[in-house]
């Protein structure tokens, strides 16, 4: 799990666990997004081999599509610590 602030330029933590990410943030009252990201892959290579996502578009797979790439993944959302 990536915690990635409201308005921060780069994530500030990862952890093991949701609940991990989830104890911090309410300790801190942390506000901004806690996701589920794959180890060891990109999400848009990882998107591609499992067949979830299939580029359609010029622009799929251009470097700038790669690196902005975000699939449906677990987010959750979370105001002051708490979830929204």
């Amino acid at each position: 799990m990536v915690f990635h602030g409201s308005n921060a330029r780069f994530a500030s933590g990862v952890f093991r666990s949701r609940t991990d990410g989830l104890a911090r943030a309410e300790r801190h009252r942390l506000s901004g997004t806690l996701s589920e990201y794959p180890v060891g892959a990109g999400c848009y290579d990882q998107s591609v081999e499992a067949g979830s996502f299939r580029p359609s578009r010029q622009h799929h797979g251009t470097p700038d599509h790669v690196a902005a790439f975000s699939p449906h993944l677990n987010h959750l959302r979370l105001t002051d610590g708490v979830p929204d």
